[in-house]
């Protein structure tokens, strides 16, 4: 498999990840997929306590743009209650930067908000693309304090300007078989568990031990992914290639050749299978694209296809705070054997932050909708049910739930487990480069546990890609 063909793959995966990250409900919309909720549209269920059958607005219409569904699913709730129609229009990540610098540049008016994922708002902040809040009327500083700290921040330009606000956090942790655990290591108690992945060698320790039990500590090697590197990629305008990263790079390439994992890829069919139960051990070449017989994105003809194989089961995943809505729908029934745990270091991935377009004619009523949807309690607490465990990030509501013992993940407190984790997230060390840097990374990776290239060559060729890419970073090979 050539290293393009690589590129391309990996490409493909980080779009269905970026959509897999904003989206909290499992489902995805093109550009073509719009809704315009109106004051007659069917009503999705409120919170208990709010009896306020009153509308309030001024009967304006608002665009969304967006890269998943969520915000389609506020807006429904948001015109029960206010004289307003919202259109939402979801828009492929693949899509979205593209069509709102062609939208905003050309001076148009609508869409009246837009989102953006961190690695976008850097070049949207810049490109002015996001109305000033702390300007009046809308005085955001006032709010400071109510949202959890580096989800502030992440909204603010190079110059400390509020410009956008998450309705949530994506503190990141490993999510693992607690009847598995408790076979293997004697506990399934999270503090004892999270010892099993504190860094990249005791992973591996661990991996082999889950081997030898018959087990796979992954399905895929992209577990670690979010805990990949605690460092920017650019600093000072100079790339910067930490031993964290060189030992990420290591561990994959372990994980991969001494076949430690059930050699899925990531978001494929056996690797959601995996959370279910027994998956086939597939094969590097399966895994590489090396060989194309097996359709790991078609679930009857893989499941056809890999009926004699060898079987295992998965011990443990990694994903944000948003993969206890991935886990929910395609657990099975392994439904209440997981628990949650940390990983070798704090990592994130992904996050909606909503603001207004500084060329919108409707900003007074965008405002009121970012506010309801992100600093309004009542409306998180309807999220957090509507949603089935969304990580909320106004610090009253996750204070008022922080002991909530959840049943599904062996009475784990998760509200306060996620808040802990996020207090170690750096948003500062993301950067405007991680997308394309990561990518190429990842591909020099690919190209190294699949024998394509030695590691000497592999990093080269990363280092060729960065500097045709982006000329004004300063690269020492």
């Amino acid at each position: 498999m050539n290293y393009k063909k690589v590129i391309a793959t990996l490409l493909a995966g980080v779009m269905t990840l970026s959509l897999a990250a904003c989206g909290s409900d499992g489902s995805a919309n093109t550009a073509a997929d719009t809704t315009a909720a109106t004051e007659t549209a069917e009503a999705t269920e409120a919170p208990a306590e709010n009896t306020n059958t009153e509308k309030v607005g001024s009967g304006e219409k608002l665009v969304i743009w967006t890269l998943a569904k969520d915000l389609q699913t506020f807006a429904e709730h948001y015109v029960e209650t206010h004289d307003a129609e919202i259109e939402t229009v979801v828009i492929e990540p693949a899509d979205y930067v593209t069509k709102v610098q062609t939208a905003l540049n050309g001076g148009q008016t609508t869409p009246d908000i837009i989102v953006g994922e961190p690695q976008m708002l850097e070049d949207f902040y810049e490109a002015g693309y996001f109305e000033d809040l702390n300007a009046a009327p809308y005085n955001a500083q006032d709010y400071a304090g109510q949202i959890v700290d580096y989800v502030w921040k992440v909204g603010q330009d190079a110059d400390g300007i509020q410009r956008a606000i998450s309705y949530q956090i994506t503190p990141a942790g490993m999510y693992y078989r607690r009847d598995i655990a408790t076979e293997v290591f004697g506990t399934d108690d999270p503090d004892e568990i999270g010892k099993l992945f504190a860094d990249y060698d005791t992973i591996l320790e661990t991996a082999q031990t889950l081997k030898d039990a018959g087990y796979r500590i992954f399905a895929s090697d992209a577990e670690i992914n979010y805990f990949s590197g605690d460092s920017a990629w650019v600093v000072n305008d100079t790339l910067n290639v930490d031993q964290a990263r060189l030992d990420y790079m290591d561990l994959v390439v372990k994980l991969y050749q001494d076949d430690l994992t059930a050699y899925a890829n990531q978001w494929s069919t056996p690797w959601y299978q995996a959370m279910a139960g027994e998956v086939p051990i597939l094969t590097a070449a399966v895994q590489s694209y090396a060989d194309d017989s097996i359709n790991v994105w078609d679930a009857e003809g893989f499941a056809e296809a890999t009926k004699d194989l060898d079987k295992t089961e998965v011990f443990a995943f990694g994903l944000p705070s948003w993969g206890v809505l991935t886990m929910r729908d395609n657990v099975g029934d392994n439904a209440g054997k997981w628990g949650v745990c940390s990983g070798p270091s704090y990592g994130f991935g992904g996050g909606t932050f909503i603001g207004i377009s500084a060329m919108s004619e409707h900003k007074d009523l965008a405002w009121d909708f970012v506010k309801w949807v992100t600093l309004d309690e009542e409306t998180a607490e309807w999220w957090i049910e509507k949603s089935e465990g969304d990580t909320v990030s106004l610090v009253s509501v996750l204070d008022k739930h922080k002991d909530d013992a959840n049943d599904i993940y062996g009475g784990e407190h998760l509200y306060s487990f996620w808040l802990k984790q996020a207090e170690g997230i750096d948003y500062s060390k993301v950067t405007r480069y991680d997308k394309v840097i990561g990518d190429a990374w990842g591909a020099a990776i690919s190209a190294i546990k699949t024998g394509e290239a030695d590691k000497e060559t592999a990093i080269n060729e990363f280092y060729d890609v960065v500097e045709s890419t982006y000329p004004e970073i300063t690269v020492n090979r």
